[in-house]
């Protein structure tokens, strides 16, 4: 397939949403697939309380620009900025069947920055989505949260764990007080943090990634080792030495950051909310308590080996072709009816990826 993936995160952004875009898109590829990623490019401003994140400032003439390298055989359109409401209008008003994907709980991230009603954006969330042929969501749990809120063609599209590099090694990559406590993922208020910082626990506490408040949590709490951002394998290393992954946020879909702690034999302790509570089972491979610190305490006492076996069951092929399953084919004679940008030759299939905006 000839497939445009539209997303207005992408690299350089390091987030989950990213990560999963990613690895979805070379999984594609090595499945054979074509993947054209279109992402913010040339001009771009800073999204309001997200300064690293660049928004595109004339999408509609990346979308334009995309489509000549069409037809394409599916659209996918990822996240609700500015790429995506363009492309999703160029599709409505060209007969363009696509789906769509809800990653994050915007909403409540606005909710926390700004005092937007909940019901508003939550309007314009179902407004976006209900152009969609399809949405993918992350979980049973998230799907059905949003049914209640009025969605409706939710697919459930589970995340993946790459266990080639996230797999269970030496623990000695921390060389600090036992029991280590970690935490990795974007150091913002909306991961809600402090609410494992503020625990009084045993050994160390460590943070790995970056993010806005990361300045201001640095001189709140010195005490605690912050590493900045890591990925990859010294990521990886450095989860396999801790002792208990403390995974604080209410607000997430999912939490791949949990997904790739257990690959690496590490437990979860999390509060029993949407996202957690779909991948935690408390005993088996962590702990969930509205008390952070009894489910650290919990969950320290559970086998590394039953964590990385659970992790193992999410492959990146597994999820991968959940979401070739569930995209919406578009009809290629129907596409050339409706529009023909510029005359052009399909080229031969490829299994390597296209890219339009940043660089893969």
């Amino acid at each position: 397939m000839n497939i445009l993936l539209v997303t207005d995160a992408w690299a350089p952004q390091v987030n989950g949403v990213v990560r999963t875009l990613e690895r979805t898109r070379d999984a594609l590829a090595e499945l054979g697939h074509r993947v054209t990623v279109l992402s913010p490019a040339g001009r771009t401003l800073p999204c309001p309380g997200y300064p690293e994140i660049r928004l595109a400032l004339r999408p509609r003439k990346l979308i334009r620009e995309a489509m000549t390298g069409g037809p394409f055989d599916a659209i996918h359109i990822a996240t609700e900025g500015p790429l995506g409401l363009a492309a999703s209008r160029w599709c409505r008003r060209h007969g363009l069947p696509f789906t769509t994907s809800y990653h994050t709980r915007f909403p409540e991230y606005l909710r926390m920055r700004a005092p937007v009603p909940l019901g508003l954006s939550y309007a314009y969330m179902r407004w976006f989505h209900s152009r969609a042929s399809r949405t993918f969501v992350r979980t049973p749990t998230q799907k059905s949260l949003l049914t209640e809120r009025g969605f409706r063609n939710l697919h459930v599209w589970p995340g993946g764990v790459d266990t080639q590099v996230f797999r269970p090694r030496e623990r000695d990559r921390l060389r600090l007080p036992r029991p280590i406590s970690l935490y990795a993922g974007r150091v913002a208020v909306e991961k809600n943090i402090e609410a494992f910082l503020k625990l009084d626990l045993p050994g160390a506490k460590v943070v790995i990634g970056d993010g806005p408040a990361l300045a201001a949590l640095r001189e709140r709490y010195p005490g605690v080792h912050f590493l900045g951002y890591r990925h990859g394998e010294e990521l990886a290393g450095l989860m396999s030495s801790a002792d208990v992954f403390v995974f604080p946020s209410r607000t997430d879909t999912l939490g791949l950051v949990i997904l790739e702690s257990m690959a690496c034999g590490v437990p979860v302790a999390a509060f029993p909310v949407p996202g957690p509570a779909d991948l935690v089972t408390d005993g088996g491979n962590g702990a969930l308590d509205e008390d952070l610190r009894e489910a650290v305490f919990r969950a320290l006492s559970v086998d590394g080996d039953s964590c990385a076996e659970f992790a193992g069951r999410f492959s990146w092929d597994a999820s991968t072709r959940r979401f070739l399953g569930l995209l919406k084919p578009v009809d290629e004679a129907a596409s050339e009816r409706r529009y023909n940008p510029a005359p052009c030759h399909s080229p031969p299939p490829d299994p390597k990826p296209a890219s339009i905006g940043l660089p893969n």
